[in-house]
């Protein structure tokens, strides 16, 4: 899954790479109310529109594995806000920036608990943590 801005940078580029071949057999979902049909790329395989968080949760209710969900910081922050996610898989890059785009929202909300279910670090001093979320019952 992906929003516009990322699909628009990504689809030109990533159905010709060989690293990611993979993904033209996965279906693709674009969560966007602006973008058209007619600006879908052909050769990237089964490739939808969503235009609502509600199209989002319905798809998330049917069966077909996780959704996975590259860059698209502001769909993340609007499906983290909807309680649409279940699990992060999170890379800390040994780098501080000054400045840059937040991974979540700035809407005050509870604080959402988590839990590390997977941690690996690299020799190039990235680390992968993998965290589910912890529903609270209500």
């Amino acid at each position: 899954m992906l929003g516009r801005t990322s699909y628009e940078a990504f689809s030109p580029v990533w159905p010709a790479m060989e690293e990611f071949a993979e993904y033209k057999v996965m279906p693709k979902y674009v969560v966007s109310t602006t973008l058209k049909e007619d600006d879908l790329v052909s050769d990237w395989g089964d490739t939808g529109i969503l235009r609502s968080l509600d199209e989002v949760a319905a798809l998330k209710e049917t069966e077909g594995g996780p959704i996975i969900v590259h860059g698209s910081a502001a769909l993340n922050h609007s499906l983290s806000d909807a309680g649409l996610i279940d699990r992060y898989h999170l890379l800390v890059f040994p780098l501080l920036l000054g400045a840059g785009k937040r991974l979540f929202s700035a809407t005050d909300k509870d604080t959402q608990k988590l839990k590390l279910v997977e941690y690996e670090a690299y020799a190039n001093g990235i680390q992968k943590n993998v965290f589910d979320v912890i529903r609270v019952a209500r």
